[in-house]
């Protein structure tokens, strides 16, 4: 059976537009522009079939999978290894500031395998982000179109699992506020990533594609 894996991150935040580091700092809601992005993509893919929505249970990552569950006869279920990377003595900081004056910060940024005893590593998100998708993939409940509701991170982190690539090659990807990254999941064949960071326009579901999804899914 061929499966359809949707990675959602959530609506812009404040701290998104403020530029400060949110890792799993708690109480980090959506702004206006986060709520009609998210509500934006919701409306974009209502079209499609989903079978589960799963979500980090971050305030933001919830407050968008709520658009999701909207009109769906599904409800939201929570999964602690979808939250954002830990970034402990870093939450909350200004990430430009941090960018300028922090040797330690600059070092992260460009190796994440290597990290102060606080934060997480790109391999330990990784790890356990991989490991939470494949524990709900294998519950028959959660059918061929889950939805993931997470963070950029993470997102990145997983895309790069299913193609194969280092975990440090997947901060080159951009994953934009309330997008959605699809990945396709064969029996036989091996994974293809087939949109990354999608963001809702106008007339995006054409026929032809729901047609595919239904004859190939």
């Amino acid at each position: 059976m061929k499966r359809l894996l949707f990675f959602i991150r959530h609506g812009q935040t404040t701290w998104n537009v403020e530029h400060r580091l949110p890792g799993q700092f708690p109480g980090i809601e959506l702004t206006d522009t986060g709520q009609e992005q998210a509500k934006r993509l919701a409306q974009a893919i209502s079209v499609l079939p989903l079978s589960a929505i799963i979500s980090s249970p971050s305030d933001r990552a919830t407050e968008t999978a709520r658009y999701l569950v909207e009109g769906r006869s599904l409800s939201i279920q929570l999964e602690p290894d979808l939250m954002d990377i830990e970034l402990g003595h870093w939450s909350g900081q200004d990430r430009d500031e941090l960018s300028k004056s922090d040797s330690v910060w600059k070092a992260f940024l460009r190796n994440p395998l290597v990290a102060p005893e606080d934060v997480e590593t790109f391999p330990q998100v990784e790890q356990r982000a991989v490991a939470a998708v494949e524990r709900w993939l294998k519950k028959e409940s959660t059918g061929a179109y889950p939805a993931f509701v997470t963070h950029a991170d993470v997102i990145k982190l997983l895309i790069a699992h299913y193609l194969g690539l280092e975990a440090r090659r997947a901060r080159s990807l951009i994953i934009d506020n309330a997008s959605v990254s699809i990945v396709e999941l064969g029996a036989e064949d091996q994974p293809r990533v087939l949109t990354v960071s999608w963001s809702p326009q106008p007339g995006w579901l054409q026929p032809s594609f729901l047609l595919q999804m239904r004859t190939e899914h």
